[in-house]
């Protein structure tokens, strides 16, 4: 029988059910890790992996605030800064002041970040058809659904 992790009784089906699912995202989250680090020297090998969510952000809603970009990714002001600096350096981005709010910057993906950014994307995608080959294509929709619900549901306030 398996414990509770309270030294209570056996756990719960639903218990083991959050328990597999915890076990399933924590290895898909080390992978995850592992193949946007790989993923960003890709694009550049000077990227650093944190970044490298920035300018897929960039490339699917286009031109937005740092702020936005910080409040999407969770950091604060200084560190992303720091690592739009560094996007910057690496001619992959540009910033120009926000006509609306002129102490606020716009941040774009440059062509040459563009470029890089969706070559690498468009090999994770042949990788991801390859790899999921013998996955029905309801599967995989289910999938990204799933996904894209606990997302959302992560999104919210707790």
């Amino acid at each position: 029988m398996h414990e509770d992790g309270n030294g209570g009784g056996p756990a719960s089906g639903v218990d083991q059910e959050f328990l597999s699912l915890e076990r399933e995202l924590t290895v898909l989250l080390r992978r995850a890790r592992a193949n946007q680090g790989e993923m960003a020297r890709e694009v550049h090998p000077d990227l650093e992996p944190a970044a490298y969510g920035l300018l897929i952000r960039l490339e699917e809603c286009g031109r937005q605030r740092a702020t936005e970009l910080a409040g999407y990714i969770g950091v604060g002001k200084a560190t992303m800064s720091r690592q739009l600096r560094a996007l910057e350096d690496l001619g992959l981005i540009a910033r120009e002041p926000d006509p609306a709010d002129g102490r606020a910057w716009l941040v774009d993906l440059t062509d040459e970040g563009r470029t890089r950014v969706r070559r690498v994307r468009d090999a994770r995608r042949v990788r991801y058809v390859s790899q999921l080959a013998h996955w029905d294509r309801g599967e995989v929709a289910e999938l990204a659904r799933l996904l894209h619900q606990l997302n959302l549901g992560m999104e919210q306030p707790r």
